[in-house]
């Protein structure tokens, strides 16, 4: 995709500090980091998001992710790695092409949307898991 930042980097035509590649993937560190080592993972083929992109793909990103978080728990001395990704803008996806945070952590973790410590009504999760199904 010729406007693409990912697209860029993935063709070695725009900088960036590459930690990790092969045929299918990209790893670089986040200019704009949560963490020090926070990396990205993109696929070197343009997809938006998760949505769009081949299985095959999305399984060579996967493979490069878990490649990341062990070098950030073996090299960085990461005690936790978050792997985050986001799909649409309302989500907070900035460049729309697929990729994936890995941001490793001690016990602070980044700045991520936090998890409600209340418990949903029953009801709702009913709905919401019928819709899903596809029940009705």
């Amino acid at each position: 995709m010729a406007d693409c930042i990912f697209c860029a980097i993935a063709a070695g035509e725009a900088p960036a500090t590459i930690v990790d590649e092969d045929a299918d993937t990209v790893s670089f560190l986040d200019i704009s980091p949560w963490r020090r080592g926070h990396a990205l993972v993109v696929p070197r083929r343009h997809a938006a998001n998760i949505l769009e992109i081949d299985p095959d793909e999305i399984a060579s990103t996967f493979a490069a992710v878990k490649r990341l978080v062990g070098r950030m728990r073996d090299r960085l001395g990461a005690g936790g790695v978050v792997v985050w990704n986001s799909t649409g803008q309302v989500a907070g996806q900035v460049v729309m092409h697929f990729h994936v945070h890995v941001i490793p952590t001690d016990g602070e973790p980044p700045p991520l949307p936090r998890r409600s410590d209340a418990v949903a009504d029953e009801a709702e999760i009913a709905a919401a898991a019928s819709a899903l199904r596809g029940d009705g």
